[in-house]
């Protein structure tokens, strides 16, 4: 019986989840930057509607899959980009032409705000936590898991985090999630 009334209660939470992914009208994508990129889809709500992983192979080929994930995307408001601004110049064009906002940012911004210092001492150690705590913002966004995660689509599913607290689309972390991270509903405003 307990069983039963914890998965009902799941897929009440999951079913909530997704109306309250479809009711938004404005998306923020945030994307790990590089030839492998991590892509993460936010709503106006807060809530994450997809991530992925890419491995674009050359910079030509990131033009043109560029284009075309923003044209996919109607309702892109935000475009926030972490890593080699080279490659954010092939995203901020076409996305600036579309009337999408766009922010460079560095990893160290958004890290400080969401890791502990212990768990940045290093580029492995960081990335082992980003990938632990982007697990977490799947299940408490309640769209499938997957069976394995990327690092680029785990920072990028952070980044995204991050850039809806920076924004005003959260308030404060999710009580489900602010245990897992540094930021706390009085840290940021």
């Amino acid at each position: 019986m307990f069983r039963r009334n914890r998965s009902t209660a799941r897929l009440r939470l999951v079913v909530a989840a997704k109306m309250e992914r479809d009711t938004a009208r404005s998306h923020l994508l945030a994307v790990d930057l590089g030839l492998k990129m991590g892509l993460a889809l936010y709503n106006s709500n807060g809530c994450l509607c997809w991530h992925r992983s890419h491995n674009i192979g050359s910079s030509e080929r990131l033009r043109r899959a560029a284009w075309q994930i923003l044209a996919t995307e109607r309702s892109l408001e935000w475009l926030i980009l972490e890593g080699d601004s080279r490659l954010g110049v092939i995203w901020s064009k076409p996305a600036q032409k579309r009337g999408v906002s766009v922010r460079l940012v560095s990893a160290h911004q958004w890290r400080q705000v969401l890791m502990h210092p212990c768990e940045q001492r290093s580029g492995v150690e960081a990335k082992r936590h980003a990938r632990q705590l982007a697990q977490r913002v799947i299940a408490w966004s309640g769209i499938p898991k997957t069976t394995s995660l990327r690092t680029d689509a785990a920072e990028a599913i952070l980044i995204g985090l991050w850039a809806c607290l920076e924004i005003g689309w959260l308030k404060q972390l999710p009580l489900t999630l602010n245990s897992a991270f540094r930021a706390h509903p009085t840290s940021h405003p």
